[in-house]
């Protein structure tokens, strides 16, 4: 017997009307909830929980582990909730857990990366951005602006999602592209950076793949260098704000990351309550933030929604 018929049969024996009941929804991303960025996802969640009334949980690995990742939503398959909402950065790693869970009739969002894969496994839909389009969008632009020997500082090797930015990026900017494979550790970055600017006096240009961990040391070193270095990053964070508003570096590629995990879990709520759920992919990026915008977004980035 289900949950809702259980409930409604003891309600019915004590003469009382079937309270409504709480949606079951877990969220499993690569991403850990102290993580600058995965942290404005989890807020984004947090918020969905509380306006949807919905039971919500937020897990992901200690590390970037797809077994690890592709372990927890097997143990979320296995509790047969009302929804899943998950991030695919390696489809062939996940892709046999996610397919479990729609072939077992749970439905599926994908969220953040997986946009190209999310159909074929069985998700119900992306919300995202295209992260080939926005790296050829974000290398366009520095081409624009004069750009014409890069380096995409990609601090998650492995991760498809960080690999498409550069390989977008390399696309738009038409120019001579490296890509400077690194940890997540700004402090490494930073160093890595130093080096390769010290080694290429050509480089003109330095795209980071996430603000907080890799657009902020790469900004240092650019300055360090005391070269003119115009550098852009994805994704936000308070103090790469303040930086593109007072013109040190070029711009933000905003995914608006919140949405990400407050949409999904809206929708799977929905779905649950009243059989309703959006009939496309949900794009939530990108929005170039340059110089003129960032002023608005440095507030709300520091409160953890941008």
């Amino acid at each position: 017997m289900t949950k809702f018929l259980k409930t409604a049969a003891f309600a019915a024996a004590v003469g009382m009307a079937a309270p409504a009941l709480a949606q079951d929804i877990i969220v499993v991303s690569h991403g850990q909830a102290n993580d600058p960025f995965w942290s404005v996802v989890k807020n984004g969640v947090d918020l969905a929980a509380q306006h949807t009334g919905a039971n919500v949980e937020y897990r992901a690995p200690e590390t970037f582990d797809m077994v690890a990742m592709s372990q927890l939503i097997d143990a979320a398959v296995n509790q047969e909730p009302d929804g899943i909402v998950v991030s695919i950065p390696d489809g062939d790693a996940l892709g046999p857990s996610i397919m479990r869970a729609t072939q077992a009739g749970i439905p599926v969002i994908s969220m953040n990366s997986g946009s190209d894969v999310a159909a074929e496994l069985g998700a119900a839909l992306h919300v995202g951005q295209s992260e080939f389009d926005a790296g050829k969008a974000a290398g366009a632009k520095l081409a624009e602006m004069g750009g014409t020997t890069a380096i995409c500082v990609n601090h998650e090797v492995g991760n498809v999602a960080l690999d498409l930015r550069c390989s977008g990026f390399e696309e738009g900017f038409g120019g001579s592209v490296e890509v400077l494979p690194t940890g997540n550790d700004p402090a490494e970055i930073e160093s890595k950076v130093s080096a390769a600017l010290a080694s290429n006096e050509d480089v003109d240009t330095v795209m980071a793949l996430g603000a907080s961990l890799a657009g902020e040391p790469s900004l240092a070193a650019a300055k360090a260098s005391g070269r003119d270095v115009n550098v852009a990053s994805f994704d936000l964070s308070a103090n790469f704000l303040e930086s593109i508003a007072a013109g040190d570096a070029a711009f933000a590629i905003d995914q608006q990351q919140f949405l990400q995990g407050y949409l999904p879990v809206v929708f799977l709520a929905n779905n649950a309550k009243y059989g309703l759920m959006p009939g496309g992919n949900v794009p939530s990026g990108p929005n170039l933030v340059t110089q003129e915008k960032a002023g608005q977004a440095i507030e709300l980035s520091a409160q953890g929604i941008r």
